[in-house]
């Protein structure tokens, strides 16, 4: 099957799941990489809401859609972290996204609060903390963002505990869900990226999403959720 026609199969099943009981919740992982044939606002819906694309400029055809701006490094020449007020001011934004991975790129809790306080903080907006790994080395992970919560010392202005997930099963992945919400009970959660990486067939996938979609639509402490496919162009 073609790319395209797959990635298109694989978001209309993702939307097409059971009901949500909380409208609203689901969004798309909008990668540059999908190109200017594929346009997101086509896929807004009573249950799809928001996207975004691991950026601070906004796609031209949005539509009804939502877009969360995401200063997903400490800066870089596609997003500047001088222009991250102003962007958002100019496009609207009432949510916004930050460090993609910090766990997993280097970037210490300290060195990660510091720059949130400076550049996060004057947005005055609905905020989520740096999207961590499901990565369970000591430090990395849910660690990561404990330790990022120590270092802000109750500075840094966040709203939701931001989380990815990539595994094999969706027993696991439930697991982990939950055990985030245990670990930090007094904050809600996105789950920002979560899928299953290759090899695995669109049978599975779509297993996985039903399951998945089920489970984190009734969580309601979960607000916010992005499914991601590893195998096309959902992910960079």
């Amino acid at each position: 099957m073609h790319s395209a026609t797959y990635f298109i199969t694989i978001v209309l099943s993702f939307f097409a799941a059971a009901p949500s009981v909380l409208a609203g919740k689901r969004g798309l992982a909008w990668s540059w990489a999908n190109g200017s044939n594929l346009d997101p606002g086509k896929l807004a819906s009573d249950q799809v809401t928001w996207m975004y694309n691991w950026e601070t400029w906004r796609p031209t055809t949005t539509g009804g859609l939502n877009f969360i701006g995401t200063q997903s490094v400490l800066d870089s020449s596609s997003s500047p972290v001088a222009q991250l007020k102003t962007r958002a001011a100019q496009q609207g934004w009432n949510t916004v996204f930050s460090l993609n991975e910090p766990d997993l790129n280097g970037i210490s809790p300290t060195t990660a609060a510091n720059w949130y306080i400076k550049w996060i903080n004057p947005l005055n907006i609905t905020a989520a903390t740096p999207a961590v790994s499901s990565n369970q080395n000591t430090g990395q992970g849910l660690d990561w963002t404990a330790n990022f919560i120590s270092a802000c010392n109750g500075k840094c202005k966040f709203d939701y505990i931001n989380l990815h997930w990539y595994g094999s099963t969706f027993a696991q992945f439930q697991t982990y869900v939950q055990n985030a919400h245990n670990r930090f009970p007094n904050n809600k959660l996105v789950i920002s990226e979560f899928g299953l990486p290759s090899p695995t067939t669109q049978d599975q996938k779509l297993a996985f999403l039903k399951s998945a979609m089920s489970f984190l639509d009734s969580a309601k402490y979960v607000d916010l959720e992005s499914y991601v496919s590893l195998n096309y162009s959902l992910h960079y």
